[in-house]
C-alpha cells in the first residue's frame, strides 16, 4: 500500500472541485503509472512446492490430453477377465476385461475437464457478484450480498445430491455446472472482503478524479490487484470439483456414459476390486485424485506467499537466514572432512 504524504496546512477544497466524494489532492498523493506498473507486477517465487506442483500438473494435463489418443476403447470387452498388470496391459483389466490404463486416460481428461469448466464459472461468477458488487456499492452490493449468504447457508453436498438425483441424463458438463452453482458463495465473500480494502486506495480514487469510466477503473485499477488471490480462489474450486465429481460418482451420482476418476472408483466398488484383491482397478485413480489435488495445494501455497503478508515475510526471513548460514555450514562441512582424513592419517 502506498503511503501518501500530506501537507501541514492542506489548501480548502468546494464541493464543485470534488469528484463522488474524492478531493483532487488525491492526483498528488497518487503514484505515478510506472509505480502502478510495478505494483502490480506479481512475481511468484520459485520455489520446491511451486516446481513440483506445476511438473504434476503438467504431467497429468499431458496424460489426459495425449493418453486418449494412444489407447484402445476403454468400453471394449474382452475375455481376459479379471488380470494383474501385463505387458499388454499396463494396468490390467476389470472383471469384464475392459483395460485400466484405457480408462485411466480417458478419466483423466474427464476429471481435467470438470475441474476446468468449474473454475472458470466459479471465478467468473465469484468476480462478478463479489468484485462489481463491492465496487458499485449501494443497492447491488447488499443485493449481491444477500444472495452470497444465502448460498453460504445453504449446505452444498446435500443440494449437489438432490439435483443430480433429479437430472436422469448426467454429462460431465452438467456434473461441473451444479458443481459450480453451489461453490461460488465462498470466493465471492472472499473478493468482495478484498475489494473494498482496494476501491479506497489512492490510485483507485485518482482515477475516478481523473473521470475514468467505472468500467475501465475496475478493469485497470482493481483486477490486477486481484490476480493472485482469483488463482488461489480458482486452485480450491478445481480441488473441490474434482473431490466433489470423485464423491458423486461414488455414490452413484456421477457422469453416466463418461470415464472420470470418480466413476472408476465406483465401478471397482460395484465390481468388489477391494474384497478381490484387485489393487491395480481402484489404486491409480485413487492415486491420480491425490497426487493432483495435492499439486494444486502446493501451487496454492506458493500464491499465498505472494498475497499474504505474514507468510512473505516468513518466506523472506527464511532465505535471508539460509543465505547467512551458508559460510557456516561450508565450514562445518570443511571441517568434518579435515577430520576425517586427520582420523585416516592417523
Amino acid at each position: 500500500m502506498s503511503i501518501s504524504t500530506q501537507e501541514p496546512q492542506p489548501p480548502e477544497t468546494s464541493r464543485a472541485d470534488e469528484v463522488d466524494g474524492v478531493a483532487p489532492r488525491a492526483l498528488d498523493a497518487a503514484p505515478s503509472p510506472a509505480d502502478r506498473r510495478r505494483r502490480r507486477t506479481f512475481a511468484v517465487p520459485v520455489t520446491p512446492k511451486l516446481v513440483v506442483g506445476l511438473g504434476i500438473v503438467v504431467l497429468t494435463t499431458l496424460f489426459a490430453l495425449v493418453g486418449p489418443l494412444l489407447v484402445q476403447d476403454p468400453s471394449q470387452v474382452s475375455d481376459v477377465g479379471l488380470a494383474p498388470p501385463s505387458a499388454d496391459h499396463l494396468l490390467g483389466t476389470t472383471q469384464t476385461g475392459q483395460d485400466v490404463f484405457a480408462q485411466l486416460a480417458y478419466a483423466s481428461r474427464g476429471s481435467l475437464t470438470i475441474g476446468l469448466v468449474v473454475g472458470v464459472i466459479v471465478v467468473v461468477l465469484s468476480g462478478f457478484f463479489g468484485v462489481v458488487g463491492a465496487y458499485v456499492g449501494g443497492f447491488l452490493d447488499d443485493s449481491f450480498s444477500l444472495l452470497t449468504n444465502i448460498m453460504l447457508v445453504i449446505p452444498g453436498l446435500p443440494l449437489v445430491i438432490i439435483i443430480s438425483s433429479y437430472v436422469p441424463d448426467k454429462s460431465v458438463w452438467l456434473v461441473a455446472v451444479v458443481l459450480a452453482i453451489t461453490s461460488w458463495a465462498g470466493s465471492a465473500r472472499v473478493l468482495r472482503g478484498y475489494t473494498l480494502s482496494v476501491r479506497s486506495r489512492d490510485y483507485v480514487l485518482a482515477a475516478r478524479v481523473a473521470g475514468e469510466p467505472a468500467y475501465r477503473v475496475l478493469m485497470v485499477e482493481i483486477l490486477p490487484n486481484l490476480v493472485p488471490l482469483l488463482a488461489s480462489q480458482a486452485m480450491f474450486a478445481v480441488i473441490f470439483a474434482i473431490l466433489g465429481e470423485a464423491g458423486l460418482s461414488f455414490l452413484g451420482l456421477g457422469a453416466t456414459g463418461s470415464f472420470t476418476w470418480g466413476t472408476m472408483l465406483y465401478y471397482a466398488q460395484n465390481g468388489l476390486a477391494l474384497r478381490l484383491g484387485a489393487w491395480w482397478w481402484f489404486v491409480p485413480p485413487g492415486l491420480m485424485i491425490a497426487l493432483f489435488g495435492a499439486a494444486l495445494a502446493l501451487i496454492n501455497f506458493s500464491i499465498d506467499e505472494v498475497i499474504n503478508p505474514r507468510l512473505r515475510n516468513q518466506t523472506r526471513q527464511a532465505r535471508k537466514k539460509w543465505h547467512l548460514d551458508r559460510p557456516a555450514r561450508a565450514a562445518r562441512r570443511s571441517g568434518g572432512r579435515r577430520d576425517t582424513g586427520t582420523e585416516a592419517a592417523a
